[in-house]
């Protein structure tokens, strides 16, 4: 990884609007969707594209730590990884998965399936993070697994013996990854599931997404709108899969297209992809910018930028990208219907208020998003931006930067969670 300093100050941008081609790293999302699959799988799998992350680090080192051979040519993009056709060969464990929600709760219930005593733990705010209702869902099913301290959140301690089917209700309106990891376990249970959804499911996109790296992988449930689920006892079968490029971290592109009315295509995300989060062009379009979508790639060209009332409940990782764009729009942007991301990393919505106010914006803060005020640039005001150890506020407001002078990035290096060659990648780009 990368040496990161203990700040930053972002260069403002002068001259000429850039024109530049990036490619962003492979997709976080998919390729810690991929692994555990691939680590059930029946079979030799490739992973071509994986990202390499904090993220992916602790999946990659979890599975090792559960008897999963796996190679990482960092270099080369590649994970190579041998399955255990639903059972790890290491029965009792000890697992540190950092703050990766996505590893806890795919780890979570890929182990409920097999048979043995394991312990998930991470940082102190993964102790914060809610993962009561993946764990019910489980002991609906025939799991013994519980939060040791009680609290609804890590560290989870399991014994393992199998999962047997039936019938199982999940929470929708917390996170998208207790439906994930479910889905991504239940074809090794001893029969077939079904699996309803309570309450409004967030984060769609991502639930497509779980389905297609199922299904690439030779397993395929039925879905019925996002409603019931119902998944029949199956192997995966070990394959090659290759791993996009993250589209939440192109919108930090994207929007250094529209901050600065310049042009960023991103190589290798197009309207084929299976990650919502590309969906974010559409919203700079409505913002003024110029969307171009062609095979292989997506181009924007930033414009005179106008404020917009949008919910963001299916691209919420692109919320705080989003927040600071809306400070160089003209009028008052609403952000919409994502309540949930007060649940990630940190409390989003309350982190963005507090450091958007610092650099002279008008925030009025409400349960489910945001009512953004942006500041004249005459009212602009230098400020050292905390990021909460939090990687997104970290690139998107080094994006506020560009524009406002003496913006300071407090502990750049939290970008290593998803992005560890980000600041070279902006850096490039000027």
């Amino acid at each position: 990884m990368p040496e990161y300093p203990a700040e930053l100050v972002v260069e403002t941008w002068t001259g000429a609007p850039p024109e530049a081609s990036v490619r962003v790293p492979g997709s976080k999302s998919l390729t810690n969707r991929a692994l555990i699959v691939a680590a059930l799988a029946h079979g030799p799998s490739r992973l071509t594209g994986a990202l390499d992350s904090d993220d992916t680090r602790v999946m990659v080192d979890a599975l090792k730590a559960l008897g999963i051979a796996v190679e990482h040519d960092r270099d080369a993009a590649l994970i190579t990884i041998e399955g255990c056709n639903g059972r790890f060969p290491v029965d009792k464990a000890d697992l540190f998965v950092g703050n990766s929600g996505t590893t806890l709760r795919f780890l979570t219930a890929a182990l409920a399936v097999g048979k043995g005593s394991y312990r998930i733990d991470g940082v102190p705010r993964m102790r914060q993070r809610p993962v009561s209702d993946l764990l019910q869902a489980l002991n609906g099913l025939g799991s013994n697994a519980k939060s040791e301290l009680e609290t609804g959140c890590p560290p989870v301690v399991m014994e393992a013996d199998g999962l047997d089917g039936g019938w199982a209700f999940v929470r929708g309106d917390v996170s998208s990854q207790f439906l994930s990891g479910l889905l991504m376990a239940l074809p090794y249970s001893r029969e077939e599931t079904v699996v309803e959804v309570e309450g409004t499911l967030v984060s769609q996109p991502y639930i497509t997404m779980t389905l297609d790296v199922m299904r690439a992988f030779g397993v395929d449930p039925s879905n019925r709108k996002n409603r019931r689920f119902v998944v029949h006892p199956a192997l995966y079968q070990g394959r090659e899969y290759r791993i996009e490029p993250d589209a939440s971290a192109a919108s930090y592109f994207f929007a250094l297209a529209a901050i600065t009315g310049g042009s960023i295509t991103v190589e290798g995300l197009d309207e084929a992809t299976v990650q919502g989060d590309l969906d974010f062009v559409d919203v700079l379009e409505h913002m003024g910018c110029t969307v171009r979508r062609e095979a292989g790639k997506t181009t924007v060209v930033g414009g005179p930028l106008r404020a917009v009332d949008v919910d963001m409940n299916a691209i919420s990782d692109t919320v705080m990208t989003l927040a600071v764009v809306a400070l160089f729009a003209d009028g008052i942007t609403r952000i919409r219907n994502v309540g949930h991301i007060r649940h990630k990393e940190t409390d989003r919505i309350n982190a963005l208020a507090v450091e958007l106010r610092k650099l002279g914006a008008v925030v009025d803060e409400h349960p489910d998003g945001l009512v953004i005020h942006p500041p004249s640039p005459s009212a602009w005001k230098p400020a050292s931006i905390a990021t909460y150890d939090d990687h997104r506020m970290a690139m998107s407001f080094a994006l506020a930067g560009l524009k406002i002078p003496g913006v300071t990035i407090l502990d750049p290096g939290c970008v290593a969670k998803t992005y560890p060659g980000f600041w070279d990648d902006l850096a490039a780009v000027r």
